[in-house]
């Protein structure tokens, strides 16, 4: 009996740590425009803002953090801003809409 127990308690684990899970998608079009802050433009500042997103099982964000720093605050502030905007597919565990985390990228560039 005790032998059942574990393979169920351990099968069950198995299944568990398999659970479908899917990372939550931008819908781009639906963001706002990037607009080069002015003092980026006039410091001619250039670079790549890694951000992590948290969104809702809604499709709205709930949260973001810089993850990887342009080394502007300016352009840091305008990619939050720009993906704090958008309506995104929400993240999904086994079918089922729920709040995840998401890592994004935006580059900067003056040409």
């Amino acid at each position: 009996m005790k032998k059942s127990i574990l393979f169920t308690a351990l099968l069950v684990s198995s299944f568990t740590a398999f659970a479908s899970e899917v990372a939550p998608t931008v819908d781009k079009q639906s963001c706002e425009k990037a607009v080069y802050p002015k003092s980026a433009l006039m410091n001619e500042e250039t670079g790549t803002v890694v951000l992590s997103v948290l969104v809702g099982p809604d499709g709205a964000v709930v949260d973001s953090k810089v993850e990887k720093s342009s080394g502007s605050k300016a352009l840091d502030k305008a990619t939050q801003k720009i993906y704090s905007s958008c309506k995104f597919k929400p993240g999904a565990k086994d079918g089922k809409p729920q709040q995840a985390w998401t890592k994004l990228e935006y580059v900067w560039s003056l040409s």
